[in-house]
């Protein structure tokens, strides 16, 4: 039997997680990561965050239940420098930035687990839907889809390394949702009824702007909106408040609907175009992570999929100019695949690696580059 901190929110996830492991006769220690900026108001009932006062004591409530360790470890400074810095960076750059990868990339699976290391402990559980398996034949460490199609998390988790992997564990990646509040409630865990977590954890009520207000107000400097010939056809109100995809806010009256299809930070510039425009056949995408395999030497079949919800789609996936760069092309054009974004590419159920989008290329703009 093993020594396993579980990364506990107070969710029935995590609680379950916690509760597995120490039923399977392991020494379990909980520890909850104090993340909430001390500049928000705590959130109330109808905010459902994973991070301020109110999840870390569902979290300690479970521990006592279950009769483990339970510590709050203070990384509110880390996790706004790494976490809620790149998110206002992103959008202050107009690219559309994804949270939960920076803080598995920087804070649960690189600083917590360190920190879990330095106490003696042999690595971190938490409640993502995912699945490890380790591959003999080549001695590599694989992140496999969830049981649970649904709640599959494995897009968010390609930054794991074969150096982390060895130190992880993901209990609840084998069950399905249901299953894992039947065995919440089996346990008769606090969490097992809690809803799940819903929103950004340091965006109240979804006023994303509101945290790139405070940080980067010129991210909320108006300027022209344009469209695919240069022409102005409006203003728009920032360009944090706008991403690739989105129709409605944009307060131009054009005899066709009109998307954002691009933002220009240099020129302050929103871009707008038709649907077509917004149709993606290839991207380029850069800290490329690869899982599966030690480096990418040729084009290979893969499926790719652009966001936590989309499905998975073929594609062939080659080497890029620059180090640690892919190019992904799709049999099927993908809609709105936007800068920051993550793609994260599959074998089947197996996560080959994955990295962020940093170019998305139509059809119209390949043939003209041929």
């Amino acid at each position: 039997m093993g020594k396993w901190a579980v990364a506990m929110s107070g969710g029935v996830d995590s609680s379950v997680a916690a509760a597995l492991l120490a039923a399977e006769g392991h020494e379990v220690v909980g520890l909850t990561m104090n993340l909430w900026p001390d500049w928000l108001p705590e959130p109330d009932d109808s905010f459902k965050a994973c991070c301020g006062v109110s999840a870390i004591d569902d979290a300690r409530a479970t521990a006592r239940h279950l009769g483990i360790r339970h510590y709050v470890l203070n990384m509110r400074e880390e996790f706004e420098r790494a976490v809620i810095g790149y998110f206002v960076d992103e959008y202050a750059s107009g690219r559309t930035p994804n949270p939960c990868i920076a803080c598995n990339q920087s804070i649960k699976f690189s600083l917590l687990l360190d920190r879990v290391s330095a106490l003696g402990l042999d690595g971190v559980a938490t409640g993502h839907y995912a699945r490890l398996r380790h591959d003999d034949k080549s001695g590599r460490w694989l992140v496999l889809k969830a049981a649970d199609p649904h709640k599959d998390q494995s897009y968010v988790l390609y930054g794991l390394t074969q150096a982390q992997l060895p130190r992880v564990q993901f209990p609840v990646g084998s069950y399905t949702k249901e299953e894992t509040r039947n065995l919440a409630r089996r346990f008769g865990l606090p969490a097992a009824d809690k809803p799940d977590s819903q929103e950004i954890c340091f965006v109240p009520r979804g006023s994303y702007t509101d945290v790139v207000a405070r940080f980067r107000s010129e991210a909320l400097t108006p300027g022209p909106m344009v469209d695919t010939s240069g022409r102005i056809v409006g203003e728009h109100q920032g360009i944090a408040r706008y991403t690739v995809g989105q129709r409605r806010g944009l307060g131009i009256a054009a005899g066709e609907p009109l998307y954002v299809i691009g933002i220009d930070r240099e020129r302050n510039a929103v871009i707008v175009g038709s649907e077509e425009d917004l149709l993606c056949v290839e991207l380029v995408a850069s800290r490329m992570n690869w899982i599966a395999l030690p480096e990418l030497r040729g084009a290979q079949l893969a499926t790719a999929r652009i966001r936590h919800a989309s499905r998975d789609v073929e594609a062939v996936v080659r080497p890029g100019r620059e180090p640690g760069e892919a190019i992904v092309h799709f049999a099927e054009a993908q809609r709105a695949a936007a800068p920051g974004q993550a793609v994260t590419l599959y074998d089947r159920d197996v996560v080959l690696g994955g990295g962020t989008i940093t170019s998305v290329r139509t059809a119209a703009s390949l043939a003209a580059s041929a």
